[in-house]
């Protein structure tokens, strides 16, 4: 580690994404938010934050056990060092988490929607959840207690247990019982309202009953964050064993690693978090106590009991994307885009619009191949996976380079290949030591004996349910260079060859931070001469330090820089003689803001891109990552739009400090939501084609 590097406009990279999630914990604050998606926010902070344990967490402290005094290059901070100021952090966190969750559950309560405990019940409700108790949770239930006959158990990952510590002839013991996974946890009470408690509040009541030959001397829900860290690629496979066998032999790991975080949920202090420590040996450090529900997943399940006179209270108003594009009615997504570019902005426009050329290739006879890129599709039955049996039934090439790796979808991503595989498609897994991030799909058409593209480049996965609230940008497109590289791409993964040669693409983990470094560099040269200069850039994350330095250096020649960063931002804006002229937003909003967009340079010297990368060193140098130029000018004039009016949000934009903070942007004029502004205007636009997309006419049972 060089310790000359200047840390002076750099910040810890956890302590950042620290900050970006007390943003979004902010937003449960936020009056102007409907009443329950302000309690959303306050769970998606949590599962936010168990991540972070696993996956950050994890890692650091399996770092901090090797003791060779490896630092951050952004803070000059150790593991144990960074370890020690997030569990603090994290401390402060949870407390601000509990503080806003109970008075969110007291409006709501006022509002007819009421979490009870059973203990408060009325006595007409009381009898029901014993009965309940006794015909529903009390016979699946395993209780155990901890001596030398029965060894304590082992606590999965994030599973919910009961911990009871009990006496006995003057003895304590420890009583263990774990939630079982098939457990309905929500149980809503008979008559008038929507009234709920928990299945782990209710087993809490019963408590005394289950354990009856003991005194209880204290009682809590706990749960155990494990490090989830786990890579395939650190793990030889057996002789024989395939890649599939090799992930799922892998994945059972996941639960067996070593405790990062012990939870309990109970009313002050407890006599239990002693205990519990040294059974799973972790620190005192490492113990957080919380009033809220442990677990707060079952939120979003909610709406659906909601009486219908409260939604438009308790919800966001319905938002249904704009299926208008700018194809004429009765024309063919592919015969449009043979013509012109098409771009798509989710989840303003409809992820139907791509779905449909996907189904028009399929049926169409000049189409020879379907070639695509899949790191996330979601669990649900998915239709583009059905399209894509279809056209292998139907006799066209289709090749799927599905990432196995991509963390906690694994299990899915397996399923998906296994159902392609049966159906005649040819399925890549990637490669050792790098995951497939790159999201492309190439349809290769042959008409009257000459080949052609349509290449299609996102800057988010193929998911139709995500597509509905993350921001990302689709091009679709028939140029002959864009779709060259696309061809030699999906070669060059068949082949396993990383380091390709691109005439358009930028492509990692070879060929995507060089030349970023060198757009940079040449903005910063047209600043030393005087000339205009300018660059913009948006994308979740930035932690690259090469590319962090190159900025500030840009910064210093005069370059105006303007970044849109939704999370971890390592770099500090505004510290003077080195990044006054960098001015960083973040948006955090109804939509979580997902798309990548670099631009160098004005006018005729513009060189814009969007991107499935992010500029973290994880995607510039481990992943395998796609960005693509936007060559149409006024497809490059709308997105300079775009970026100017996220740039200039004054409702959910926050502006971050030289210290790392962030505040509000200031309002010198009529506030502005930039989600807001897009949602209004593309449905606004006429609409000269509304898709409705029509299942695969496959007879395959494939799902």
């Amino acid at each position: 580690m060089d310790r000359m590097l200047d840390t002076s406009y750099t910040q810890n990279r956890e302590i950042s994404w620290l900050r970006f999630n007390e943003r979004v914990l902010e937003e449960a604050t936020d009056q102007t938010v409907p009443l329950f998606e302000r309690l959303k926010f306050v769970a998606i902070f949590t599962s936010n934050l168990d991540e972070f344990f696993m996956i950050r967490v994890g890692s650091l402290y399996e770092l901090s056990l090797l003791r060779n005094d490896k630092f951050d290059n952004k803070s000059f901070l150790k593991p144990s060092e960074q370890l020690a100021r997030i569990f603090a952090i994290s401390h402060s966190l949870t407390q601000k988490k509990d503080q806003i969750f109970s008075h969110l559950e007291n409006l709501l309560a006022a509002e007819g929607l009421c979490h009870v405990l059973p203990k408060t019940c009325t006595h007409t409700e009381r009898i029901f959840l014993q009965n309940y108790f006794a015909e529903n949770i009390f016979p699946i239930l395993s209780p155990q207690i901890i001596d030398l006959h029965h060894p304590f158990p082992h606590l999965a990952n994030k599973r919910l247990h009961i911990a009871v510590l009990l006496k006995s002839n003057k003895h304590l013991t420890l009583g263990i019982i774990a939630i079982p996974k098939v457990l309905q946890r929500l149980i809503f009470l008979p008559g008038q309202g929507v009234r709920y408690t928990l299945a782990e509040e209710l087993i809490m009541e019963h408590i005394h009953e289950i354990f009856s030959m003991y005194s209880i001397v204290d009682e809590a829900v706990v749960c155990v964050t494990r490090n989830a860290d786990i890579s395939p690629d650190d793990e030889a496979p057996e002789l024989g064993e395939d890649y599939l066998q090799h992930m799922r032999s892998t994945l059972k790991k996941r639960n067996l690693l070593a405790p990062v975080r012990l939870e309990l949920q109970t009313e002050g202090d407890s006599l239990l978090v002693d205990y519990l420590r040294k059974r799973i040996n972790i620190e005192r450090a490492q113990t957080y106590l919380s009033a809220a529900p442990l677990d707060l997943s079952y939120v979003y399940s909610l709406p659906a009991y909601f009486p219908a006179e409260k939604s438009s209270f308790f919800l966001y108003p319905p938002f249904i994307p704009a299926t208008a594009s700018v194809i004429p009615q009765n024309t063919r997504v592919i015969d449009y885009v043979r013509q012109k570019d098409l771009l798509l902005s989710y989840p303003y426009q409809s992820f139907d619009i791509f779905l449909q050329l996907i189904r028009e290739a399929v049926y169409d006879e000049h189409v020879l191949s379907i070639k695509i890129t899949i790191y996330r599709l979601g669990k649900h039955r998915a239709r583009l996976m059905n399209y894509l049996i279809t056209a292998a039934e139907l006799g066209k090439d289709v090749t799927v380079l599905i990432e196995l790796k991509a963390r906690f979808d694994e299990e899915n991503n397996m399923l998906w290949s296994e159902n392609l595989l049966e159906a005649g498609c040819r399925i890549l897994y990637g490669f050792d030591g790098y995951k497939v991030h790159s999201k492309i799909c190439l349809i290769t058409r042959r008409t009257e004996g000459k080949l052609s593209y349509i290449t299609q480049i996102g800057t988010g996965n193929y998911n139709a349910q995500t597509a509905a609230f993350y921001t990302d940008l689709s091009l679709i497109t028939a140029n002959k260079a864009i779709g060259r590289d696309a061809d030699i791409f999906f070669k060059n993964m068949g082949l396993g060859n990383l380091n390709g040669t691109y005439e358009q693409f930028l492509v990692a983990p070879f060929g995507l931070k060089y030349t970023l470094l060198r757009y940079i560099a040449q903005e910063k040269s047209r600043a030393e001469r005087g000339e205009p200069t300018r660059i913009i850039l948006k994308m979740n994350s930035l932690t690259d330090r090469n590319l962090i330095d190159a900025l500030q250096a840009a910064s210093s020649a005069g370059v105006q820089i303007q970044l849109i960063i939704r999370s971890i931002c390592c770099l500090l804006p505004g510290i003077k003689g080195k990044t006054e002229n960098i001015h960083i937003r973040s948006i955090v909003g109804r939509f979580l803001e997902h798309s990548r967009i670099f631009c160098f340079g004005t006018d005729s010297h513009l060189q814009m891109y969007i991107s499935s990368a992010d500029w973290m060193t994880r995607n510039t140098e481990n992943r395998v990552e796609i960005a693509c130029p936007i060559l149409d000018k006024k497809l490059q004039a709308q997105i300079i739009d775009s970026l100017s009016i996220m740039f200039a949000d004054t409702v959910k934009g926050r502006e971050l400090q030289p210290d790392g903070t962030f505040r509000h942007c200031s309002a010198n004029t009529i506030p502005l939501d930039s989600q807001d502004y897009f949602m209004h205007s593309f449905q606004k636009q006429k609409a000269p084609v509304a898709y409705k997309i029509l299942p695969a006419k496959s007879t395959s049972a494939h799902n």
